[in-house]
């Protein structure tokens, strides 16, 4: 039997959107708690987070710590010459005055115009929909992410974020130009894959 994908994006992305605040709130303290005893996160200067827009795990305490312990926050932007990432470094100071711009699918991006290489980063913590035990991310469909990795093979430490539901049991398809993660953390759980 063979796991219909778009199935999967819709009704998890349904669970996502009707979690309440308070749950929203508890999850993000709960991987805070646990990110920030990582090594790899202790470790990495240059980190590359997300604003979460469509019921992922919240990352305002994430980037606030960031923020407040020197370490370098870069968030994504959509290069619409080749649909790639880049990643714009942004200041305490622009994130609380919600400097960004709306991207017509629905997020908010850095203003800038230039940003770096997914490869100068140290970690990448990315959102998702769905990821298996064996390290397999789905994200929204756009594929942003894959052909952004996809020219960073060693570096960053990918590390995907996800409510404990979007782990998922049944083996998630692979395709030749999938990136897996090299790690998941959930409220509950953390795991390692091998890439």
């Amino acid at each position: 039997m063979t796991l219909d994908l778009t199935h999967l994006r819709t009704t998890i992305r349904k669970q996502r959107r009707v979690i309440g605040s308070f749950q929203q709130k508890k999850a993000e303290q709960t991987v805070l708690n646990r990110l920030i005893r990582l090594s790899k996160f202790q470790q990495a200067q240059k980190i590359g987070l997300y604003l979460h827009a469509f019921g992922e795990i919240h990352t305002h305490k994430i980037l606030e710590y960031c923020f407040t312990h020197q370490k370098s926050v870069y968030l994504p932007m959509i290069c619409n010459m080749n649909q790639r990432l880049v990643w714009v470094h942004i200041s305490q100071h622009q994130y609380r005055n919600q400097r960004f711009s709306h991207h017509p699918l629905g997020m908010k991006e850095p203003m800038q115009t230039r940003g770096l290489h997914v490869s100068k980063l140290d970690l990448l913590i990315m959102p998702l929909v769905a990821c298996d035990i064996f390290g397999t991310r789905i994200g929204m469909g756009g594929g942003f992410y894959d052909k952004t990795l996809a020219t960073a093979p060693q570096k960053p430490y990918r590390l995907g974020f996800a409510h404990d539901f979007q782990l998922v049991q049944q083996r998630l398809p692979r395709a030749s130009w999938d990136q897996p993660l090299d790690a998941l953390l959930t409220p509950h759980s953390f795991l390692r894959f091998q890439r």
